[in-house]
């Protein structure tokens, strides 16, 4: 089997976090004394993940200096540094050789680096067709009432009774990329076309999932535990 690979989002400015990531990257942030990216770390290791690939632009040396070489934690880290932020598209498509390194790696993982979630990775699918992607999707927060998509069965589609919200995590093949050149690329247009075609699947996850978005939010995070 291929090796398990993930790919943390870390190159955001978080320009709604401020003045907390006026000098530190957000996914550096810490919730009850540990940094939002860590726990994505630690969560993944436990699913069975060799290989995290993260990348960033905002201070991103500070992240590389956290985190390593990934020894720590018991896996390798590598790292895609961004000039400026790509967006979330464009920052996978640079990353795509890093993720997949040889022709029997064909899909990876994608997670937000400042989501805070106890989501499960061993519930992704093992395997997804080509040219897919797969989606986690979540009950509406408040700050996005209106949600995402909807999740039918199985499916994701742009029609259905109750939209949902993408949580930030995922499972792509490499081929859902394919063609695609390296530019400040959102992901939500390449989403919605797949989506038209019926080819994207997605699950419903309900446990635990915050945007950590703002200081509000982190600062809920960090209520003293009872």
């Amino acid at each position: 089997m291929a090796i398990k690979t993930a790919m943390i989002l870390a190159a955001g400015r978080g320009e709604r976090m401020r003045p907390l990531t006026d000098l530190t990257p957000k996914p550096l942030l810490k919730v009850q004394g540990i940094a939002l990216i860590e726990y994505h770390i630690r969560a993944l290791k436990k699913a069975g993940f060799q290989r995290i690939v993260i990348n960033h632009a905002w201070l991103g040396q500070q992240i590389e200096d956290a985190l390593g070489d990934g020894a720590q934690f018991g896996l390798k880290i590598l790292y895609s540094a961004e000039f400026q932020a790509l967006e979330t598209a464009g920052g996978i498509i640079q990353a795509l050789p890093l993720l997949c390194q040889n022709e029997k790696e064909v899909s990876f993982t994608v997670v937000n680096g400042d989501i805070f979630t106890n989501y499960d990775f061993t519930q992704l699918p093992i395997e997804i067709p080509a040219q897919s992607a797969h989606l986690v999707m979540v009950d509406n927060p408040t700050h996005n009432p209106e949600g995402d998509f909807y999740c039918v069965a199985g499916h994701i589609l742009d029609t259905g009774q109750q939209k949902l919200t993408f949580s930030g995590i995922a499972q792509y093949h490499k081929d859902f990329f394919a063609g695609q050149n390296i530019a400040v690329k959102p992901l939500a247009p390449m989403l919605r076309e797949a989506i038209s075609v019926r080819n994207v699947s997605g699950q419903h996850f309900h446990g635990e999932w915050t945007d950590v978005g703002t200081p509000e939010r982190l600062a809920v995070l960090n209520k003293p535990q009872v």
